[in-house]
């Protein structure tokens, strides 16, 4: 076989199936395009997905018959003046999507810049460049892409569908849509406005949250933007702002997480790892939160030249990273208090409707705490007000308070209400200043409980039980080393260890909340989040699990008959703890009706 070298035109379609896998990408890349230029309106028009025809028109800077000539060659860019890949500011660099696309398509580019007289057109057919030509153009760019893969039939065999395609599409412009909000977008399917997002005033201020809102709130829906808590963290430099759903309000997939980093829509493992943390033991294992975060750093921090998508990021210090994420989070749900997503009363107004199925209904989980949590379980049983920490407990009005009152009186103080009755020894109705309060006793009580204990027992340092033969562990030498170094933080948590020659590490104790555990297998979870994400993730989410697992056989159970001082007891507690709106298992623990809300189900309005 003679070596030999390919012909430029099959080397930029090589190249092209890099950069461009699918129409969404290719539009991906030219709304990017039109971002960096300065463009305050962006139309796109699509045609059978994108592969009959797809055009961007904006009202950016333009480029001249010169620029337009220049533009078409593979790594020509204006984006990189100093050469510099350390400080890039716009969100294209490589100066690789309009040759890619033109390799492996009908390629059209209209221009007119500010200032000068007349547009110009370039025209590219499967990468043969044509001369530019005279043509008609408002001030800024238009971008027209026909026959997309013409050129490389092979691609265009792996297209999905005419709509599977155009909901990609549709995706790639809420996303940057998301992150601009100072800008107008509008898609258009064949003749079907699909979507359509206006600009706010030129004297609007974009740095505040409101504006931000009002954006995701016409991308992700009203559902979304009453449902959000505003998320605002710094540490170091990292500046963290956006918003975060409800954990009642979420998903069954993580689509609905939308992440940028410096204005950037990226799909990081590492930033989805780290919302993860945070709503770990606020959701239901399957459920996913809804989040918009936009993270900002130093350009030199992080590393977008990862993957021609630039969806990829590295970052210099992942850790810092992951903890603010995390931290920043867990604070804001957890000022959210006993706040629920409205869309939970919504369901079950929906519920009462004629023809609607019942759910499926809530299975508790069949796992017990491990060997020796008996002793630790006693603490968290009843009485009712045992279930927060010390601290919390303080701030809890005492029971002759509470009860004191007038029920029309606690109604109108407290947002929970005054507790009326008890409903199959199962559910508490109280009545608020709004309507009515439906509350499970047992998910409540269960999460007053789970918040106690990780006060209480995680926040003074996790106990050990020491094992009666140590446990050696062989490693690479750097992850043992990596070990040895954090051997205090993970004592902390109740897992002592200590190098054991250069390739190894001994086990001398483990938490003693896990009871029976495997020794290996957690060291070796431990190095690997040790490597990628410079936390002990692992360890820790055991240690959560645990907890909530010993809330739930320790909380008051469905069945239970109450007093009304124990319920109004509860209805307070459920006020003064962090995140009492959904149980350790992510159910909802209580459902808010309005009045006007009842009065609909009896045909009052």
């Amino acid at each position: 076989m003679t070596l030999r070298r390919l012909p430029e035109t099959l080397v930029n379609r090589i190249a092209a199936g890099e950069v461009i896998e699918r129409p969404a990408a290719a539009l991906k890349e030219l709304v990017e395009n039109a971002i960096d230029a300065g463009a305050r309106h962006i139309d796109v028009t699509l045609q059978g997905g994108g592969r009959v025809a797809l055009v961007v028109n904006d009202d950016g800077c333009g480029m001249s018959a010169a620029e337009l000539e220049l533009a078409v060659e593979r790594h020509a860019t204006s984006k990189l003046p100093d050469d510099d890949l350390e400080h890039i500011a716009t969100l294209g660099f490589r100066g690789e999507a309009l040759p890619s696309i033109a390799a492996v398509s009908r390629l059209t580019i209209t221009s007119r810049a500010r200032g000068e007289a007349e547009a110009w057109s370039l025209a590219i057919n499967g990468g043969a460049v044509a001369a530019p030509q005279p043509a008609a153009q408002s001030i800024g760019t238009r971008v027209e892409v026909r026959d997309l893969f013409y050129a490389t039939p092979a691609r265009l065999k792996f297209l999905k569908s005419e709509r599977t395609e155009l909901n990609h599409a549709v995706d790639a412009v809420k996303r940057l849509a998301m992150a601009e909000p100072g800008i107008a977008f509008s898609f258009v399917d064949g003749t079907r406005q699909v979507l359509r997002y206006a600009a706010p005033p030129l004297t609007a201020s974009l740095d505040n949250l409101e504006a931000r809102l009002e954006r995701l709130g016409q991308v992700l829906g009203r559902n979304f933007q009453d449902n959000a808590v505003a998320v605002t963290a710094e540490r170091q430099g990292l500046r963290l702002s956006g918003f975060a759903g409800l954990p009642t309000l979420n998903r069954g997939n993580a689509q609905a997480q939308y992440l940028f980093v410096n204005g950037r829509p990226v799909r990081d493992r590492l930033l989805l790892g780290a919302v993860r943390g945070a709503y770990q033991d606020l959701l239901a294992r399957g459920r996913h939160p809804m989040v918009a975060l936009f993270l900002d750093l130093a350009p030199e921090l992080v590393d977008v030249n990862v993957h021609p998508s630039k969806t990829e990021v590295r970052f210099r210090d992942a850790g810092l990273v992951r903890g603010l994420i995390v931290g920043a989070l867990k604070a804001t749900l957890a000022e959210a208090g006993q706040r629920s997503a409205t869309t939970v009363a919504a369901g079950a107004l929906g519920a009462f409707r004629p023809g609607s199925g019942a759910g499926g209904a809530y299975q508790m989980s069949q796992s017990r705490p491990g060997t020796g949590l008996a002793q630790a379980a006693l603490a968290y049983q009843t009485p009712l007000d045992a279930g927060l920490s010390p601290a919390a407990r303080n701030e809890v009005p005492p029971l002759a308070d509470t009860s004191a009152g007038a029920p029309e009186e606690l109604a109108t103080r407290f947002p929970l209400g005054a507790a009326r009755g008890q409903l199959h020894a199962t559910y508490i109705v109280a009545q608020n200043a709004d309507g009515i309060v439906l509350v499970d006793q047992h998910a409540a009580h269960e999460r007053l409980i789970y918040e106690g204990i990780k006060t209480d027992l995680l926040g003074q340092g996790v106990a050990s039980q020491g094992l009666l033969l140590p446990e050696v562990i062989e490693l690479d030498e750097g992850d043992a080393a990596l070990l040895s170094g954090r051997a205090e933080e993970l004592a902390k948590l109740g897992l002592g260890l200590e190098a054991f020659g250069p390739g190894a590490v001994v086990v001398r104790s483990t938490p003693a909340l896990l009871g029976e555990v495997e020794a290996g297998a957690l060291i070796r979870d431990l190095v690997d989040d040790l490597k990628e994400l410079d936390q002990t993730a692992a360890l820790a989410d055991r240690l959560t699990e645990v907890c909530g697992t010993l809330a739930c056989h320790s909380s008051v159970r469905a069945g239970r008959r109450l007093t009304l001082e124990e319920m109004n007891a509860l209805l307070r507690q459920m006020e003064a703890t962090p995140n009492s709106g959904q149980c350790t298992h992510g159910r909802p623990t209580y459902v808010e009706l309005k009045l006007s809300d009842v009065e609909k189900l009896f045909g009052r309005r």
